[in-house]
């Protein structure tokens, strides 16, 4: 079993807060990793099981009554159940009452997020990081922002790399050796998780549309998001196509990246792109394998990219300070693929190559996010294909991308 970097996190929690939620998609270890916290005084149970959900349904008040200190797995499948926490800690707001789970973002419900504001701390787990799975620090955008520059000794490019990348996080999927294998994990993950999981966090007139959609989305990864465009691939209007975009990122499938922005910048394009948040189920969902990726470098490249963001969000959810990953792309077509902005409003800059060499070409949006941040501007990030980091302009470097386990 790996360890997760983000348990220390939850134990802070619960030592100061009444409840806490542990949110993120289905299988990527969070019920494995919140039964340590089920002990004699906190009692586990799951909505998994059908006799207790329909406990939690019929009478959500009572469950909640009979339970001092509990661990709530899958809360999502129950809603009400949070309303019958809210009023049992505030009749008891010792810390640590309850600590739950989702594999859906219960906080973008806005009565959900209104019953337990105040109450409840959200943390996010998504499918296991490559320093989890390699005993990284994981600490790769601290030290980009303490001017740390990430460097590393056992670099795995090529081939290493392309498997590595197409594995991608999810346990079930990374302890499947071949490719058809995990390609079948995938389908079989996307069709449980739209046959049940959908019913409980939205309405969904025709769910048969929805692998079409989500297939069209894989295509479109890492590019702007044209919702009429989208639509029109399966037959759904653009406003439909949008709401059902926003089911997929309830279930921590894609997200939308919104754009860096401050206020010198006039000519930004404000459309913000999708990018899925596991490059494994991507590359099943596109037909990428290993041997395709070495004919189709495009595709690969959109793999890798969303990979990295994927990578960066992981590190964000238990990194010391408070971290937002954003992109950029202005009118004359400038772009850097993700910008990362600490609380301080400092800036980092991240461009993504799957080729073993940097141009000069590779430096212009990092060169342009340098001049619109100005004092703020901490570094620009070439992550590419090598083995070397290496100096390439001011604050500007070509760093492994295997750093981003290893630093």
């Amino acid at each position: 079993m790996y360890p997760r970097y983000i348990q220390p996190r939850i134990a802070e929690a619960l030592a100061d807060t009444p409840v806490v939620l542990l949110s993120g998609p289905r299988q990527v270890g969070k019920t494995t990793l919140v039964r340590q916290f089920a002990k004699k005084n906190r009692k586990f149970i799951t909505l998994d099981d059908e006799l207790t959900l329909l406990a939690a349904r019929q009478d959500p008040v009572g469950l909640i009554r009979s339970l001092d200190h509990a661990v709530i797995d899958e809360v999502q499948r129950a809603p009400a159940l949070l309303l019958a926490i809210k009023k049992s800690v505030d009749e008891d707001r010792r810390p640590g009452r309850f600590l739950l789970t989702g594999s859906a973002n219960l906080m973008s419900l806005p009565a959900v997020a209104d019953s337990l504001a105040g109450r409840m701390e959200t943390l996010t787990m998504l499918p296991l990081a490559g320093c989890e799975m390699l005993a990284g620090n994981g600490r790769w955008i601290g030290s980009v922002f303490s001017g740390r520059i990430p460097e590393t000794n056992h670099a795995q490019m090529g081939d290493k790399l392309v498997e590595k990348i197409l594995r991608g996080g999810y346990p079930e999927a990374v302890s499947r050796a071949a490719s058809r294998r995990r390609a079948a994990w995938a389908k079989q993950y996307i069709d449980a998780l739209i046959q049940r999981d959908v019913r409980d966090i939205a309405s969904i007139d025709k769910l048969d549309q929805l692998p079409r959609l989500l297939k069209s989305l894989a295509q479109m990864s890492g590019q702007l998001c044209n919702f009429a465009q989208l639509g029109g691939q399966v037959g759904l209007d653009s406003k439909t196509a949008n709401k059902y975009l926003a089911v997929f990122e309830q279930m921590y499938l894609l997200r939308r990246v919104q754009p860096w922005s401050n206020n010198r910048l006039s000519r930004i394009i404000k459309t913000p792109k999708v990018q899925f948040l596991d490059s494994g189920l991507l590359s099943a969902l596109t037909g990428l394998t290993e041997v395709a990726a070495v004919r189709d470098r495009q595709l690969f490249g959109r793999v890798l990219e969303s990979y990295v963001y994927a990578e960066l969000l992981k590190q964000a959810t238990w990194a010391e300070r408070d971290y937002a990953v954003y992109t950029y792309r202005d009118k004359d077509q400038v772009e850097v693929d993700f910008v990362i902005e600490d609380i301080a409003g400092q800036v980092a800059g991240i461009e993504v190559k799957a080729a073993a060499s940097v141009s000069a070409n590779d430096l212009t949006g990092l060169k342009k996010l340098s001049l619109l941040a100005g004092e703020k501007f901490v570094a620009g990030i070439v992550l590419y294909d090598g083995k070397d980091t290496l100096p390439i302009g001011k604050q500007l470097w070509a760093v492994p991308i295997s750093t981003l386990w290893g630093a």
